[in-house]
């Protein structure tokens, strides 16, 4: 590491709080320092002034890391907590770590072992109110068996076989769920969004149908600014948002034509996603009031579907992201029937606490998914453990690395810091969904949080990626502390693909907590940019929700240290303050935010 200019340490909390207070204040002076201070969000005037932070020069300008003998010291060992901790979650013998199996029942208790060791206290209750490390979480597992997907027409039939050309599964916890001959209707991008001025399903009843979907929004594909967001992924881009949509409109049910490009992930991601058993949250409903279908198809099948209802499928793409798209009926119906075998059980979020030393009610949390894929008879060559050491053992090791940290200083935070490792995110972020509809504090009272998710694993990095920038103010928390650590913030290589939407932070921003999401970027202080991008393609390609997302004795984590010791500065930043920082005006979690305000005052 290199030894240079300084590392804040214990006194960066209070330089940060600082900068939130100045950053308040609104300067007319036109330096460029003040400009810079100026592309603050202002409570005062509720303007977004965030301008899109600068790429660095990247050859002899810094070339480590900028910390001194303590800053080293830090990274290390937090980097040595990863190491130990990965090479556990992520072993064989935790079998990927699925939701309610063998692998879970050693995930939680290794974690609250571990918590426990570090020193700090159960964070939930038990159902007799005693303190718990765990927080149960009701689910459903269903193993699902799915015949191929049967498409007819006049003079046409054609059966698209599973996993090769097609997944389907069922949100219903029943034991059957089937399509018989529903009609297929294609839909566009299947949104309905008023203050878009769009509406996919206009003058439609599609009872007795089945919506045929493409993914991702009409601003990705037009590369249009001024619709929806732009190259950006909206959440009306996400699959789930598709499926609930469809469910919304009366569908039977809703296939989504899969392009690896819009979706951001090949095609192997959706059939080793959604074969093999499914885990949802309990419903006592049984979730019928969901399609009782949902599927993908590869885009392959969709052309050979197209073609047989006499449309090309690249023309009615073309036609489906323009303003007026009308949906068309394809003359084609849709079988398919799944049989589940149902089961319900528990699984747990494992939930630790740091009580505040002069507010014990509010908090800063950290979350991190433990779960993964477990193991899939379905996958391809002898290896069948989806062990996900990147994704996500490397977070869930890195709420465990900040604990150590924490437990370690000689005075806890005023505010009490919360860790909370949750289940079944793989499963549609269900155990950070059932967290913010059951928080250890009060969500008005939760100041803020910082998630981490797949972390980087090829050293340090010049640049700090934000999922999802230009959301929040804690962004120029993250910028100042970035600094120092003589790095830079930089918005996503791909903020097509949703990232923002994939992760457990997404279940506290829907409530109103200001979260934030970041990860080391792709400017490698060693190697250089390319040489980073290239590893980050190589891992999507063959290892994302792979059997091949191992963990790697050889991986160089003082990269990912980095970035757990930034958010342990922003957290104590927070937790030593009196500041609530927001979304900016215009974001659309802003509005849950401010509603819950006099609980703050």
């Amino acid at each position: 590491m290199h030894k240079t200019i300084r590392w804040r340490h214990l006194a960066l909390p209070v330089a940060l709080a600082v900068g939130i207070a100045a950053g308040c204040s609104k300067s007319d002076d036109s330096s460029a320092e003040n400009t810079a201070a100026d592309t603050t969000q202002t409570e005062q005037t509720g303007e977004r002034k965030l301008l899109p932070p600068k790429e660095m020069p990247t050859v002899d300008v810094i070339d480590a890391p900028t910390l001194d003998a303590a800053g080293e010291a830090e990274i290390a060992e937090i980097a040595q907590d990863l190491h130990k901790h990965v090479a556990v979650l992520a072993s064989d013998k935790f079998e990927g770590r699925a939701p309610a199996t063998q692998g879970e029942e050693l995930t939680v208790n290794y974690l609250a072992d571990q918590f426990k060791k570090i020193g700090l206290q159960p964070g939930a209750i038990d159902e007799h109110g005693n303190p718990s490390w765990f927080q149960q979480v009701p689910v459903v597992e269903m193993q699902i068996e799915s015949t191929p997907l049967l498409i007819r027409g006049k003079d046409y039939q054609q059966s698209l076989k599973p996993i090769q050309d097609m997944v389907a599964f069922t949100q219903r916890q029943l034991p059957q769920s089937k399509l018989q001959d529903s009609e297929l209707v294609f839909v566009g991008y299947g949104i309905v969004a008023p203050e878009n001025n769009w509406n996919d399903y206009q003058g439609l009843d599609m009872r007795g149908k089945t919506a045929v979907i493409l993914v991702n929004d009409p601003g990705y594909a037009t590369q249009d600014k001024s619709l929806f967001n732009g190259n950006a992924m909206t959440y009306y881009g996400r699959w789930n948002y598709k499926f609930e949509e469809a469910a919304r409109q009366g569908a039977d049910g809703a296939i989504i034509i899969h392009e690896t490009g819009a979706a951001g992930y090949p095609w192997e991601v959706v059939s080793g996603s959604w074969t093999g058993a499914q885990i949802s949250l309990a419903a006592d409903n049984k979730n019928v009031d969901r399609v009782a279908v949902e599927s993908w198809i590869t885009g392959d099948a969709a052309s050979a579907l197209f073609k047989a209802a006499g449309l090309d499928l690249a023309a009615e793409m073309d036609a489906a992201k323009q303003r007026g798209f009308k949906p068309k009926p394809l003359n084609l119906t849709a079988s398919v029937d799944l049989k589940s075998v149902v089961r319900t059980s528990t699984s747990r979020n494992v939930v630790a606490k740091l009580p505040g030393s002069q507010y014990p009610d509010e908090a800063v949390i950290y979350t991190a998914h433990w779960d993964h894929l477990g193991v899939n008879a379905h996958a391809e060559g002898e290896d069948q453990i989806f062990n996900g050491a990147v994704d996500n053992a490397t977070g869930t090791a890195g709420l465990l690395a900040m604990a150590h940290q924490f437990a370690k200083l000689p005075e806890a935070p005023q505010r009490s810091i919360v860790f909370v490792a949750v289940t079944a995110e793989e499963s549609g972020l269900l155990g950070s969904k059932y967290y913010a509809a059951n928080p250890a504090i009060p969500l008005e009272k939760t100041v803020a949080g910082i998630n981490f998710d797949a972390m980087g694993v090829l050293g340090p990095m010049r640049d700090v990626i934000v999922v999802g920038y230009g959301n929040s103010e804690l962004e120029k928390m993250l910028e100042k502390a970035a600094a120092t650590q003589g790095r830079y913030l930089s918005p996503e290589d791909h903020p097509e693909r949703g990232y923002f939407y994939r992760s457990d932070h997404f279940s506290l921003a829907k409530k109103g907590v200001p979260m934030l999401y970041f990860d080391s970027g792709t400017d490698s202080f060693e190697n250089g940019r390319q040489w980073a991008q290239k590893k980050g393609d190589e891992y999507n390609a063959h290892a994302y929700h792979k059997p091949g997302d191992e963990y790697d004795p050889q991986w160089n984590l003082e990269g990912a240290a980095l970035d757990l010791a930034l958010g342990i500065d922003l957290g104590l930043a927070l937790a030593n303050s009196r500041d609530w920082p927001n979304w900016y005006v215009g974001n659309e979690f802003r509005a849950a935010r401010d509603a819950s305000g006099d609980a703050r005052k």
